[in-house]
């Protein structure tokens, strides 16, 4: 293996760091009689993913310059959708660039896959995440995937249509940031509230998380995960030479800093002191949407990203949660899908290239619209074909008992169980 293919070995090996800190932020946002259904449910929904991936989501995926399938319009071949074998038949895993894009895209298909367990907190049964899953890293996540960074057509819009270079994104803030947002979305319309989130005629009543603390250290750990995701991205996926792994981990930093302190900010002034999980949630959000721009863009415009990154996140969980009646838990439809679709249109804002190439705009929000009006409606009916066949949501008894005993017989905190007939005794 060659220096740059050890960095690159390297930085992919943080990246589950990511999950870790996805993980307990959506844990300590819920309730605390569903925290160790959660826990379960993360590690359950990254293995079916990264099983279904290697089986079938791969020879959909490919990679750039590899076997696929064209579809030829308007004099010009428009390549959709990849021709690999499945279960990586034939593929030499040996630290070549095309097995480290294998290695990094199981991580990033196991990172979307948890996404929507922040929407489904409190009420989604483990077998249906664990079914969602597979859908999403069988189907939806490859075939966007290939699209962006399998050699697909939206990576083509540049040598097809001279639209900019492309559509561009370094780290995954469309392919993993805003697939899993959007599934997010899917998944708590088809879920539905929280029994108690919402009455006949009042607003949303607030159900705060269990556990703050272990919101605010997956926050830390997701900054060491995003690290390495943005920097092995930007060398497989953006052709970044290993010194300018630099200049990614500076923006991401920059990034997530800008974010938290826009919703230090937003919140102080409407609250009239910080919001921890806001704060968490605008850490994350500025994470997400550098992802696409950070081998792209100077450390001020990263630093700008992030600041309206925090701002978005801020008030989008506010307008989701009510007017428009949707609950997540955990924030990750304005985390992941509005900072997601942020970070990739923010690329033809601040992108700048050597060659001073116009419309890279353009390509971005060709592919903002194609998550929109194509990933969006697919993810949605997938879910909901599923859920005609298997129904998502647990039984309310389920949900009134709590997740933990209700699907897995215990409970995460059973030491904090008060005994009051002991303690009136003294």
């Amino acid at each position: 293996m060659t220096p740059a293919s050890v960095l690159c070995l390297l930085l992919i090996l943080l990246v589950p760091l990511a999950a870790a800190g996805l993980a307990l932020i959506n844990t300590g946002l819920g309730r605390s009689r569903s925290a160790a259904q959660a826990m379960l449910a993360s590690l359950c929904v990254m293995a079916v993913a990264v099983i279904v991936f290697a089986l079938c989501g791969f020879a959909w995926e490919g990679f750039a310059a590899g076997a696929a399938h064209t579809v030829r319009l308007a004099g010009r071949d428009w390549n959709w959708i990849a021709a690999e074998p499945f279960f990586l038949r034939g593929r030499p895993l040996d630290g070549s660039p095309a097995s480290l894009s294998l290695l990094l895209q199981m991580m990033s298909v196991a990172l979307a896959a948890l996404i929507p367990l922040g929407s489904g907190t409190d009420r989604w049964r483990l077998g249906a995440s664990c079914a969602s899953a597979a859908l999403l890293a069988g189907w939806t996540y490859p075939l966007f995937a290939h699209w962006v960074w399998g050699g697909g057509w939206l990576a083509g819009l540049g040598v097809n249509d001279g639209v900019g270079h492309g559509f561009l994104d370094a780290g995954g803030a469309s392919c993993i940031q805003s697939v899993g947002g959007l599934t997010a979305l899917s998944i708590a319309l088809i879920l539905g509230p929280r029994r108690g989130k919402y009455t006949i005629d009042g607003p949303p009543a607030a159900i705060p998380g269990h556990d703050a603390v272990a919101v605010l250290f997956g926050c830390f750990l997701a900054l060491l995960g995003w690290l390495g995701l943005n920097g092995a991205g930007a060398m497989l996926f953006a052709a970044a030479e290993p010194g300018r792994v630099v200049l990614v981990a500076v923006n991401t930093m920059l990034s997530a800093a800008g974010a938290v302190l826009a919703a230090v900010a937003v919140t102080t002034v409407r609250f009239g002191r910080p919001d921890s999980s806001l704060c968490a949630n605008g850490w994350v959000g500025g994470l997400v949407a550098g992802s696409a721009a950070c081998a792209f863009v100077a450390p001020p415009a990263a630093a700008a990203i992030g600041v309206v990154a925090g701002v978005l996140v801020t008030f989008t969980v506010a307008y989701i949660e009510w007017p428009l009646s949707i609950d997540d838990p955990c924030g990750a439809i304005s985390v992941h899908a509005a900072g997601g679709l942020w970070g990739v249109l923010a690329v033809g804002v601040f992108a700048r290239f050597p060659d001073n190439v116009e419309g890279q705009w353009l390509a971005q929000f060709v592919g903002v619209a194609t998550l929109l009006g194509f990933v969006l409606p697919m993810t949605y009916s997938l879910n909901w074909l599923l859920n005609r066949f298997y129904s998502q949501r647990v039984a309310p008894e389920g949900e009134r008992h709590g997740m933990d005993l209700h699907e897995l017989g215990a409970g995460a905190y059973p030491e904090f169980v008060t005994h009051t007939e002991e303690i009136t005794q003294f």
